[in-house]
């Protein structure tokens, strides 16, 4: 009868733990941070993006809708540099300009992933790494010698995830940031020649080239039958 029991119980043990391995894990939410590099595109540098490089952090957090979709809300601190003399344009008079500012931006962002994208259940077809795109709304606030300003941001771009376990996320993201001013870099470089700025035209631009890692939380309901 022992023996019996003892084998009963293994078999019992054998069919669950397969079940619990595979289970459904999903997780409404992701949180973490990152550190990269930024570029700027203005009247103090028109061509070469990466011509004085900077430095962004990030905090980020996303609502996961779907394998596919998500929402991130972030929130950027970096600085941005240009220097007019490493240009081959030259403004009257062979005036040169320079600056350097630290920005302040807060976003929101929809991003749209490649393929299912996620660790698990192979019926969904998910995949541990995804290319995505993303696009939003931000706003940026900066100082330059004293000068503080502030303006709307549209951010677009690409980036690419990879889970090394179910939690745990890590990834790259590039972004370009279409300003709604030419202040970003200062006054001094405001209307430099005798352009006036509008909404597509002598406006300022800026990149950050971001490397996150973030982790999964709040799990949703993992039952997958209903029975009244």
């Amino acid at each position: 009868m022992t023996k019996k029991l003892f084998i009963a119980l293994f078999i019992l043990i054998a069919t669950i733990l397969p079940n619990k391995a595979t289970a459904q894990e999903d997780y409404r939410f992701d949180a973490g941070g990152g550190i990269g590099m930024t570029g700027y595109l203005g009247d103090a540098n028109t061509s070469n993006l990466w011509s004085s490089p900077s430095w962004d952090l990030e905090l980020l957090f996303r609502y996961i809708m779907n394998p596919r979709w998500a929402l991130k809300s972030n929130i950027y601190i970096g600085n941005l540099k240009g220097d007019s003399s490493k240009m081959t344009n030259v403004f009257p008079n062979d005036e040169a300009y320079k600056f350097s500012t630290v920005f302040y931006e807060i976003g929101e962002m929809a991003e749209f992933n490649f393929f299912n994208y996620g660790m698990g259940e192979y019926y969904r077809k998910l995949k541990r790494f995804s290319p995505y795109i993303t696009a939003g709304l931000g706003l940026t606030v900066w100082s330059v010698e004293g000068n503080t300003g502030a303006a709307f941001t549209i951010p677009f771009g690409i980036g690419f995830k990879y889970k090394p376990s179910r939690r745990l996320n890590l990834g790259l993201e590039f972004l370009m940031k279409k300003t709604f001013t030419d202040r970003l870099d200062g006054p001094m470089l405001d209307d430099t020649v005798g352009i006036k700025s509008s909404f597509m035209k002598n406006t300022d631009w800026y990149s950050t080239l971001t490397f996150t890692v973030s982790y999964e939380f709040s799990k949703r309901c993992a039952v997958c039958n209903y029975k009244d």
